[in-house]
């Protein structure tokens, strides 16, 4: 679907305060659009420290924010912690305005967040709407668990204002897995936006170099950001202590975000064991999947798409608090026989545990289990875009003609 476009412009907004996930699902986006529609000009504003980390396609840009992290208890901190919060978040505010007066988007696409980390872009939002900037919220297919999701969007008229601010709202999922606003009173105006548009669907680049993947078979261990991730990794090397029958060699990739003291005992610990490699941080980790024989994993949204994608058996233990995000999905998908789930106190009976991973790789891939899954995220979205894009076309020429 190549199509041309006269300077055709998307902004992004990724509010990055736990992981790499936000960015990450914009960035799979991005890159397909500007495959799509050449002419087509995409900035994602992102408060990911290692924004930066990350390769970009043509005509695909980021600017950074300053960065807040997510504590333990729910509660914001500025990553530079001399800042004070309020201080770091108007600065945030501020940017956000700014670039999105000078960049004059077409279409407005917000991750996750209605209204941004802590409100920060409802004066943004409301600025685009009275220019007729088309404004989407995307959400992942599931958010948290009902309950406290509704306590979060009811204390902060979150349902209200995406209704009277919002034109369309994505699921990044297909209806019959699951409806991230499920047990909300959601109303009628903002049910009538939803568009299940479906998993985004990830694919190899073709100038990826083929020596990146590791020589040999290998299971893959990834904790996505890594911040939370530490417990998954002990028991994934106590498992290999404990059975000696464990043969599979593993690739552990610990995650950016994983505290430095944390890191350091892994790789100390992980050293020990020959069929062991671990490294801190990927950029491509598509292609270290796609490269694995099986994947073990917490099960967040991207990992779970580039799972499916790449048709891999995958044991997942998912993450239970303070968000339920990936306890709710890693028991849906182990219910349509696409993963295999453990609990994370599962996951610390180290015998149990060498057994699943030993008998992983044989485990049938979700293809399998579900021949009729179909990953068609990002060409819905493709499809969505042209029509509105050829609209605005249809209406610039209009006014030159008249």
């Amino acid at each position: 679907m190549l199509r041309r476009l006269e300077d055709a412009r998307i902004l992004m907004y990724s509010h990055d305060t736990f992981g790499l996930g936000h960015l990450r699902r914009c960035r799979a986006i991005a890159h397909s659009l500007v495959e799509d529609f050449r002419g087509l000009q995409v900035l994602i504003i992102s408060g990911a420290t290692i924004a930066g980390a990350f390769d970009y396609r043509a005509r695909v840009d980021f600017v950074k924010i300053p960065s807040v992290i997510k504590l333990r208890n729910g509660e914001y901190q500025s990553m530079e912690r001399h800042i004070d919060i309020n201080d770091t978040l108007k600065m945030r505010s501020s940017i956000i305005r700014s670039t999105a007066e000078m960049f004059q988007p077409d279409i407005f696409i917000v991750d996750k967040e209605p209204m941004g980390l802590r409100g920060e872009i409802e004066e943004t939002l409301s600025y685009l709407k009275t220019r007729g900037t088309t404004l989407i919220l995307g959400l992942r297919e599931v958010m948290d668990a009902p309950e406290l999701l509704d306590v979060e969007w009811k204390r902060n008229d979150v349902m209200r204002k995406i209704g009277m601010l919002y034109d369309m709202v994505w699921v990044y999922g297909p209806p019959d897995f699951y409806d991230p606003l499920t047990g909300l009173d959601v109303p009628a105006n903002v049910r009538a936006k939803m568009k299940f548009v479906g998993f985004l669907q990830r694919s190899l680049s073709k100038t990826e170099e083929p020596d990146h993947r590791p020589k040999g078979d290998y299971i893959l261990v990834t904790t996505g950001g890594g911040g939370d991730g530490a417990d998954l990794i002990h028991n994934v090397i106590h498992a290999y202590q404990q059975d000696p029958g464990l043969d599979h060699r593993a690739l552990i990739v610990l995650g950016p975000y994983m505290p430095a003291k944390q890191r350091r005992k892994l790789m100390r610990k992980g050293a020990r064991i020959p069929l062991i490699e671990m490294i801190e941080f990927d950029n491509r980790m598509e292609e270290l999947i796609a490269g694995a024989k099986a994947v073990v994993a917490m099960g967040g949204y991207n990992t779970y798409c580039e799972i499916l994608s790449f048709d891999k058996p995958a044991l997942i233990v998912p993450r239970v608090v303070p968000r339920q995000e990936q306890l709710i999905r890693a028991r849906r998908a182990s219910e349509l026989g696409l993963i295999e789930m453990f609990l994370p106190e599962q996951a610390e009976d180290s015998l149990k545990f060498a057994a699943a991973l030993r008998e992983l790789p044989h485990r049938d891939p979700p293809s399998k289990s579900n021949p009729n899954l179909r990953l068609k995220g990002l060409g819905h979205i493709s499809e969505i875009v042209g029509g509105w894009l050829d609209q605005r076309q249809h209406r610039h020429l209009s006014v030159v003609e008249g």
